[in-house]
């Protein structure tokens, strides 16, 4: 006898993470013995700093393995405290500081605490995939500022010309997953107060914050002025930052009466983040910051090859990232010549035929473009460039 699931309606609507598909799709060819170059992950390819994995097995050994107040310790909650005011003068209340299994909760509980269905929310293209996804399961309707005429840069002007009378939201995200662009200091500051004037909320996506290359410095919305952060949610993340993805720790820095909401939903949730993570993570805000820099200057290397390399490949063009550690360059050049029409078609082939693992644009909200992660070894990155220009030439023939 067969069963049929029946799917609540607001899950239907939403579709899967394609960036999680691309690092499942590597780990089968991995599985079937095929030699796969993964340009798809969003990971660091670095290990976790040894003072972070020591700190964290001092808590297992001391038996901090037990429930934790749901939002976080305090000092975890004091540590962030204090690594944001070192970072940018602001000194936060622990009150406004809450922490969640990684950035993604974060983003799931301020953005379920917020939006009611028919709520419109302002996301620039291209996004990261979960913003709208998180967005249709709550009812909202995902509005789309396209950037690409502008060199994926959103501007005030941009946003103000998205505005209706159901805007509840807007979310930006700097250094941007997937274009590594940065905002310019004086539009993020003339967005911020586009939101006060209006009434509306922001959240300021700040996982990659400290990854931008020079001469660009980290931009962080609690550098704004206190009138301005009282409508801005921060989310960070020690996923990137500390290459701690498998820890899952994330927090939000944001009014205390949003951090309560969104404790009252993590409480029935998950509850706590991983007790020992928040000992690993507590370190990670208050120890030595060096591996930040060792991480930073071998992405830089990294990129300051790849970026040529790509736009010498016919019918590829690609900006130089100004943050985050991706690629995007556009493909529309070969589409337009190949026997694929699409990004995703190209991206199926690359992984098909050449086992190279890269996510289409169109899962960004940009189709015609590729993200590529530079997260992986310079080896790997110059094998899968290589065989990248191989399909291109045998596709477009």
């Amino acid at each position: 006898m067969s069963v049929t699931f029946s799917r609540a309606e607001r899950v239907d609507a939403m579709q899967s993470s394609s960036t999680m598909a691309a690092t499942q799709a590597a780990a089968r060819l991995r599985a079937a013995g095929h030699d796969v170059v993964d340009l798809g992950a969003g990971e660091p390819d670095f290990t976790t700093p040894e003072n972070i994995r020591e700190a964290a097995k001092r808590a297992l050994d001391s038996g901090k393995t037990k429930y934790t107040p749901a939002a976080g310790t305090a000092e975890l909650k004091n540590a962030i405290i204090g690594y944001i005011e070192r970072e940018t003068g602001t000194k936060y209340e622990p009150s406004q500081v809450i922490v969640s299994a990684g950035g993604k909760q974060v983003l799931f509980n301020g953005i379920t605490t917020l939006i009611n269905p028919a709520d419109e929310v302002i996301i620039p293209a291209p996004y990261w995939v979960t913003f709208p996804e998180i967005v249709t399961f709550c009812g909202g309707k995902s509005v789309f500022v396209d950037t690409e005429s502008n060199g994926f840069q959103l501007t005030a002007k941009m946003v103000a010309d998205a505005v209706t009378p159901k805007t509840k939201l807007i979310i930006v995200n700097s250094p941007s997953n997937p274009s590594g662009r940065i905002m310019a200091p004086e539009e993020f500051r003339a967005v911020a107060e586009l939101v006060a004037e209006r009434g509306l909320w922001m959240i300021s996506d700040e996982c990659y914050y400290r990854f931008t290359y020079p001469p660009y410095q980290p931009l962080s919305a609690a550098s704004l002025p206190a009138e301005l952060r009282e409508r801005v949610l921060i989310s960070g993340s020690f996923s990137k930052t500390y290459a701690m993805t498998g820890w899952r720790i994330g927090y939000a820095l944001a009014h205390r009466d949003w951090v309560t909401e969104m404790s009252k939903v993590q409480s029935h949730s998950t509850s706590n983040p991983t007790s020992f993570a928040q000992w690993g993570a507590v370190e990670a805000a208050q120890g030595d910051q060096s591996s930040i820099d060792g991480m930073l200057a071998e992405y830089q290397k990294r990129r300051d090859w790849l970026i040529p390399a790509l736009n010498e490949i016919p019918g590829v063009s690609c900006a130089m990232p100004e943050g985050a550690f991706y690629a995007f360059p556009s493909i529309k050049g070969v589409l337009a010549k190949a026997s694929v029409k699409t990004d995703s078609e190209f991206s199926d082939l690359l992984l098909n035929e050449a086992h190279v693992v890269v996510t289409p644009g169109s899962a960004f909200g940009m189709p015609g473009y590729l993200r590529i992660s530079y997260a992986n070894s310079l080896e790997a990155i110059q094998r899968g460039v290589d065989r990248m220009r191989q399909v291109i030439e045998k596709v477009t023939r």
